[in-house]
């Protein structure tokens, strides 16, 4: 059965050099659509200089590919690693044109700078200095994201993407405050389970609001407000208190941050349950 939604098309913009990423956008994209479209009334669409352009005259060509597809888009994603590209002539590429013009129009972008090493004799040593001048230029005017692996871009993308989306093209009378939608709940007591419950509450009492994650050669730790709420090596109940953290994360009552699975942070919406939680219990 169809449904209504509203389209926002989402520019993939970058240099030649990061090809894989461009297809971890897509995939992100898709993966978006899959899960949210139906319930946020919202599609979007992927749109590449690639797939998007066709043959025209009469200008310069990144000229013709911002009349032809930038100006119709509503979102840009950006991503960087060795090289900024070719001058257009207006601009120092066509991908930091592409990045100009859209923040112009006063719409968001997301700029993504890749760390992965990289063989030195493989770059252009002038088109790596120019894209270290350009990123220099981009933090001093706004926010920026960094990466080390292609599975860290995937997740930071995925979070960031889904937070920008509902922030910026939700329904206004899907969430109030500065929060993306997601994280506002209709019920004052969300449906988790009773780890997750217990982990929220516990995880409220700490100082910085935060739980760790991690795993060490003597077993499992799940650990917030100084207390390791895993008591045994049993694998159920490992799988219990790891999934625990895991529902959180999903509704938005918990971020990760730093996008490696360690280390998680209550968000405002996560102290809000927590209140709501121990006036209903």
């Amino acid at each position: 059965m169809g449904y209504k939604a509203d389209v926002i098309r989402v520019m993939i913009a970058s240099p030649s050099d990061v090809a894989a990423e461009r297809e971890v956008v897509r995939s992100v994209i898709h993966e978006w659509n899959a899960i949210h479209s139906e319930d946020r009334g919202i599609v979007l669409m992927p749109v590449g200089w690639e797939s998007h352009s066709f043959p025209a005259m009469g200008d310069r060509p990144q000229a013709i590919i911002n009349k032809q597809i930038l100006k119709g888009c509503d979102l840009l994603v950006a991503v960087f690693w060795t090289k900024l590209g070719t001058p257009t002539g207006n601009a120092a590429s066509g991908t930091a044109e592409e990045i100009e013009e859209h923040l112009a129009a006063g719409k968001p972008a997301l700029i993504y700078f890749s760390s992965e090493p990289v063989v030195l004799d493989s770059i252009d040593p002038q088109q790596y200095q120019a894209l270290k001048a350009f990123k220099q230029r981009t933090m001093a005017d706004g926010l920026i994201e960094e990466y080390d692996t292609k599975n860290e871009f995937r997740q930071k993308l995925a979070r960031q993407l889904a937070q920008t989306v509902i922030k910026r093209f939700g329904r206004s009378d899907e969430f109030t405050g500065s929060e993306p939608a997601s994280i506002i709940h209709e019920s004052p007591r969300p449906q988790i389970s009773n780890q997750a419950r217990e982990l929220l509450l516990e995880a409220v009492k700490d100082q910085n609001g935060m739980i760790m994650r991690l795993q060490h050669l003597s077993g499992s730790v799940v650990q917030t407000n100084g207390r390791n709420l895993i008591e045994s090596n049993d694998g159920r109940e490992i799988a219990r208190w790891r999934s625990a953290i895991d529902q959180l994360e999903r509704l938005h009552l918990i971020e990760d941050r730093n996008g490696k699975g360690e280390v998680f942070y209550v968000t405002n919406s996560g102290f809000e349950t927590a209140d709501r939680l121990v006036q209903g219990s």
